[in-house]
C-alpha cells in the first residue's frame, strides 16, 4: 500500500513542507486551517477521515490519533498551538 507522502501533491502544497492533518468534523482543525492561511502559509492538507493508510501512519509517526497534526519540516506540532506554529515556521508571533 502507498502512503500518503507518496502521493501527488495538490496544487495549494506547500513548498516549505507544511502539511495539516484533518478532519472535517474538526472545528481545531478548521481553525489551524485558517490561521495558517492568513499568515500566507500554503499547506498541503491530509483528511484522515478518508484515509486510513495516512491515519496509520500518522499515529505510527507521532503516537497521537486526534487532529488537528501539523507537521512542519518533519517536525510535529500536535493541536492547534499558534506559537509553536510560528516558530517552528520563523514567524514573529501574531
Amino acid at each position: 500500500m502507498a502512503s500518503f507522502l507518496s502521493r501527488k501533491k495538490t496544487p495549494t502544497a506547500a513548498t516549505n513542507g507544511v502539511t495539516v492533518f484533518s478532519s472535517p468534523t474538526c472545528v481545531w482543525c478548521t481553525r489551524a486551517k485558517t490561521y495558517l492561511a492568513g499568515r500566507g502559509v500554503q499547506f498541503r492538507e491530509v483528511d484522515v477521515s478518508r484515509d486510513p493508510v495516512a491515519a496509520r501512519d500518522l499515529v505510527r509517526r507521532t503516537g497521537q490519533t486526534g487532529v488537528p497534526v501539523i507537521e512542519i519540516d518533519g517536525r510535529f506540532i500536535v493541536g492547534f498551538d499558534q506559537n509553536q506554529i510560528d516558530g517552528a515556521l520563523g514567524l514573529q508571533a501574531h
